[in-house]
Formats: structure tokens, sequence, C-alpha cells
């Protein structure tokens, strides 16, 4: 997909040259440019960093929704920069005011550490001193158009304020990427129209961005048109239509030739038919290939958009969660290897820090992914958007630019459990009390999914990798990528499309596809002899016969030697609870679905220590072990002289002394 990108990008900019660079030439100057006092050294540090910002500007052609906010060095040398084109102008044009500001406003200001400049259809300021995220109202620019003059000057500010206070409300609410807003209204007892525009970069918050519009752009209009800017935010009003109809540059208007004009060109082509005739089949074959591949490239780009593409109903409720691509670029550093946190089989974790200190994390899927790695992303998006529960990462966002397909979360600052429950070393320090509220805290997170969220949702991939502690250990359900959505009332479905990790899927579900809440009681079973034993249910294997841990737990449970299972480094003082969760563990992977407790009774046995518990039946892919030996222990284990028998028949277990 990579060179596939490189080839449009190559294309589009042999298009851009040869076609649209005359057309547009001179277009897009700065109406204003305002210079700070502070100077740089020429070809200093800062110079260097401030080339670098302007030419990404110039050349970057993966954002698409109008806004810029590259940065480059590290203080004092750092170069920031906030660029924002208006909301209603097009892609391309866009992408041409960008361009010609960036080369124009080094001229403007030239030597200028601080420079704002001001075009028709865009705005850019750079500085060696501002916080993306805060407002930046100065400087200001203020523009009064002439006009007719206003007879009722009252009626028409009750008129605009109107139309302002609208706008700047939708604004103020738009979503990561774009805060922009525009609209009419009719003038009082005039008859005419008033047209309004509001915009605010969208790293603001809406209290930032109401903040920025209201108290520094908006004093007391009283002529018929008028437009002020700041590098945070932009207000435009006239009594003549002015947003909507902004030219796309992309599409070269009509050409028109005056006589004279005409008259020089037939002089030209009788006198140059020679040279003419070499070229054009080159450049008709030129333009052939390059249409050829921008549609091959463009439709695989529509093919994915198809697959992602959201409901209105969806799109509404996801506004508030969008981020924008260079908002996550600079969190991250541009997914810089230093801020990887880990990899999985969808995609990269990179740690970040928003621009108001916010603490992240970003998953980046991988584009090779495809149509799977897609449905992932949008159903952890449409999932976790409307789950709060503190056994549950919590989605702070997304983005979906291009071909870049991210997530992201909130911080949990411990990682994903098995880094510490399967590491020798780290083990040690997940004693019984940190492993009992693990497996609470995570049985609280399904009963959650199962039975009092608004729909019933099964996770399909619960494992230890899937379950991240906070700094207080306290786990958090993540990783909903493969989850499935039921009505509140439907119990089980089928899917021909298995997914999930071998070792925690039922084999009803393995076999023919039945997919219930069973399915994940199973799957936390397996996590709960994992936590008790410290061993993964994937490499266990005991001696030389093969033998998978939940058969290993079974056999010494029937044989009243259960204690063989448990960690060597976890504390006989807490036998009892220990045993219990064994037990506990033992039922929630039984073969039969329906002999498999629902999470709301794993959660009343968890808590309740009188309580008596079934009997369970030998546990899903059990296989009697070929050698008839000893119930030896696990490696590394307490040896079984320390064994404390577990009854096939103790199904009332009590213990004396408070939790």
């Amino acid at each position: 997909m990579g060179s596939s990108n490189a080839m449009l990008l190559i294309s589009i900019r042999i298009y851009l040259l040869l076609v649209l660079t005359p057309l547009i030439s001179g277009q897009f100057g700065f109406r204003n440019t305002w210079c700070g006092d502070e100077s740089y050294t020429p070809n200093s540090t800062y110079q260097s960093n401030l080339n670098t910002v302007l030419t990404a500007l110039s050349s970057d052609t993966q954002i698409t929704y109008g806004f810029y906010n590259f940065t480059a060095g590290q203080a004092p040398n750092k170069v920031s920069s906030l660029v924002t084109c208006r909301g209603d102008v097009p892609l391309a044009t866009c992408r041409v005011c960008v361009n010609n500001s960036a080369q124009q406003l080094p001229q403007a200001c030239p030597g200028r550490m601080v420079a704002f400049g001001y075009s028709e259809y865009c705005t850019m300021f750079v500085s060696n001193n501002f916080t993306y995220g805060t407002v930046q109202d100065s400087p200001q620019f203020e523009l009064a158009n002439p006009g007719p003059s206003v007879s009722d000057v009252s009626a028409f500010n009750r008129s605009l304020q109107g139309l302002l206070n609208n706008l700047i409300n939708q604004a103020a609410s738009g979503g990561a990427e774009r805060k922009y807003a525009a609209g009419q209204t009719n003038i009082t007892g005039n008859g005419g129209k008033l047209y309004g525009l509001v915009q605010c970069t969208p790293d603001l918050d809406r209290r930032s961005c109401v903040e920025c519009v209201r108290e520094v752009l908006l004093p007391n209009f009283t002529g018929p048109s008028m437009r002020s800017a700041a590098p945070s935010c932009y207000v435009q009003y006239d009594v003549s239509p002015f947003f909507g109809n902004v030219p796309n540059v992309a599409t070269p208007p009509p050409l028109t030739t005056s006589p004279s004009a005409s008259a020089v060109n037939r002089r030209r082509k009788s006198s140059n038919a020679s040279t003419i005739m070499i070229p054009i089949p080159i450049v008709g074959l030129a333009v052939f290939i390059i249409g050829a591949t921008i549609w091959v490239l463009l439709k695989r780009r529509k093919s994915r958009k198809s697959r992602m593409r959201f409901s209105q109903e969806e799109i509404e409720s996801l506004k508030s969660l969008q981020f924008s691509f260079g908002m996550i670029k600079q969190a991250t550093e541009d997914f810089k290897e230093d801020n990887k946190l880990g990899q999985g089989g969808f995609g990269t974790v990179y740690k970040g820090t928003l621009s108001n200190g916010d603490k992240i994390a970003v998953k980046r899927l991988l584009r090779s992914s495809g149509s799977e790695g897609d449905v992932q992303f949008k159903n952890e998006i449409l999932i976790l958007a409307k789950l709060h529960h503190r056994n549950l990462v919590k989605l702070l966002g997304f983005c979906l630019h291009e071909e870049e397909m991210l997530l992201i979360y909130e911080v949990v600052a411990n990682g994903s459990l098995d880094k510490f429950l399967f590491d020798p070393i780290q083990r040690e320090h997940l004693l019984w009390e940190t492993r009992s509220k693990i497996i609470s805290g995570t049985a609280r997170g399904l009963l959650y999914l199962h039975e009092e969220s608004r729909l019933r949702i099964i996770h399909r991939d619960l494992k230890a990798g899937n379950v991240l502690l906070d700094t207080e250990f306290n786990p958090k359900i993540a990783d909903f990528g493969m989850a499935r959505l039921f009505n509140i009332d439907q119990t089980q479905t089928m899917t021909s499309r298995i997914a999930g990790t071998y070792g925690y899927m039922p084999p009803e579900y393995v076999l023919y596809g039945q997919v219930s809440v069973k399915s994940d009681v199973y799957s936390f079973g397996v996590l709960v002899l994992e936590i008790i034993s410290g061993q993964r249910i994937s490499s266990f294997v005991h001696e030389e016969d093969p033998e998978d841990l939940l058969s290993f737990a079974w056999r010494n449970w029937m044989a009243g030697t259960a204690w063989n299972i448990v960690d060597a480094t976890l504390s006989d003082g807490f036998s009892t609870e220990i045993l219990r969760c064994t037990h506990i563990g033992l039922l929630c992977v039984q073969d039969k679905p329906e002999d498999r407790p629902t999470m709301s009774s794993v959660g009343i046995m968890l808590s309740s220590h009188t309580l008596a518990l079934p009997v369970p039946s030998p546990p899903a892919y059990y296989v009697e072990s070929n050698n008839a030996r000893s119930n030896e222990p696990l490696q590394g284990s307490i040896s079984s002289g320390r064994s404390i028998g577990g009854s096939v028949n103790a199904v009332s277990i009590t213990e004396l002394h408070p939790r």
C-alpha cells in the first residue's frame, strides 16, 4: 500500500505541475501579514527548523481536513505552526493556499521568529512560543468591507448577535478535525439577509473556542460587512453571500482567448508544427497513465471507505471522539520508535502526550490488516463509545485518515497482565491479594458487558494480554475488536468466522461457531487458572507427556492434590481462598456450556466464602494422561509435601477469618 500511495503522490504532483500551476499562480496572496519583533540569525538552527516546518506544510498530502500543526526542533529553537483553511474551501484549493502561504511568509517577515499571514482562504501562524490547545488570540486582523449603510443599527446588531451565537455554538461543538459553522438569517425589519461564518482551530476545546470568538474577535460590529482573524479563530459576516462558492483549483476553468491571442497561437502553430507533433503522443500517454493510476488507487480507497461507512446516527454520536491525524502525530512524535508500548496481531500501540498534557495510548492498526482490520476498527469504536465502567479500558477517540486507522485510549500505567504474570521475576510481585483483585475486577467487567450495559456484548478474546492494569493493579478489559453485540434478550448466535486465541476458545465455538456469554465464561475460567498457576495455557507442557493446564488442574483436583496447581510464589496463608478460586475456574471451563455458571453467579461465588459450590465436570478438551504417574506439582511450584488436599466432594468450603 505504501508504494501505491507513492505512485498516487507522484501522479498528483506531475498533474499539478503540468496543468494547474500556470492557472493558479498569484491568486492566493496574503491580504495581511504581521511580523513579531524577535529575530533569528541567518543559517541558524531556528531557521533550519522553520524551513523544515514550511517544507512540510507546502508538501503535505496526507491531511484532508484543512488543519495543520507541524512542529520541528526543541526549545529554544522549536518552531510550531498553526495553519487553518476556511471550512468551506475545497481540499485542492486549501493545499494551494497553504503551499503559497508557506512560500510567502518568510518573504513577508524575513528573519522574524513569529509571523502571521491571512489570505482569502487560509491563515498561517508560526512561532517559537505557543502551546497547542490554548487560545492564540494575538495578533488580530479586522477588515471592514465597503457596503451599503445600515439604516437600523440596533435591529441589525440583534440579527447579527442571534446568528453569531448560533454559529459559535455549532463551531465550538465540532470534532477534533474541524470546528466550523456557516449560516444565514433574515435581518429584522429589513427584508434582507445576513450571512455569517465562525471557525476555530480544532485543537481548542469547546470553552476555548467560545472564549476566542466571543471575547477576542467580537467587538460591537455596526458595519454591514466584517471579517476578523486570529491564529486560533476566525469570524466573518456580510449582507452578501460569501461562503460555499469557493473555486476548486483541481478543476481548471475554461480558457478564454482574445482574438489577438488566437492569431498569435495560430502563427505559432504554423511555425512550430514539427516540434509540437512529436510530444503530443508522449503527453497523451503520460496523461493516460497518470489518469489510470489515480483511478485505480482512488477506487481502492473508495472500497475501504465503503467498508468503513458509518450510519448518519453513528456519525452524529461519534463526532466528539474524532482526533486529527496531525494532533496524534504531534502527540506521538510521529510514531517514534521510543514511544512504542507493544505490538499485537493487528497493530502497534504508542504512548503519546496531547498538547494539554494528557497522556494517551494510540493503537495504530496495520495497513496490511485489510477488511478484517477495518471491521475491528469500526467494531471497537462503536462498542467502547457506549461503555463506561471502571474495569473496561476507556476509549478517548479515534482517527480515520486515508490509510491510517488510529484508536486513542486512556493510558493504563502498568500495561497488560501477561507482562507480570508470565515473567518469573515480575510474577513474584503479584501477591495473592493483587491476583484476587484482578480476578474480581475482571469478573465485574464481564458482568457489565453481559448483563448491565445497554446491549449484551460478548468479548470473544479475553486473555491475560487483553487485561490491562492501572497504577493500583485494578484490571481493565481491553481490545474489543472481535466483540459481538447481542440484543439484551439474545443468548447465543452462530458465526462462520472463528476469531480469538486458541486455548481460550471453548469447543462449541471452535467446532461449530456457536457464540454466547458462556464463551466469555470459559475464557475467564482459563484466565483464573493462569493467574493461580502463573502458567500460560498455550505453553504448558508437563514432562514429556503433553498436557494442557486445564487437564493438569483437573487431574490434581480429582486426586486431592490441588495445591500442585498453585504458583510457588503464593503463600499458603490464603490457601482456602486460592483453592476456592481454583474450584470456580474449573466450573467455568467445563465442556458443556450449560454446565458453566453465568458471570453473575461467578460474582456471587467470588464474594461469598460460605456459598456451596457444585462439583465440576471434566474440562473441555480433557484427555486422560498416557503416563500412570504421580501427581507432581507444576515445575517450580511448592512441593507436594506442602500440598493441601482438594477433595472431589469439597462442595462447601468455609473461611472462618474475615476477609
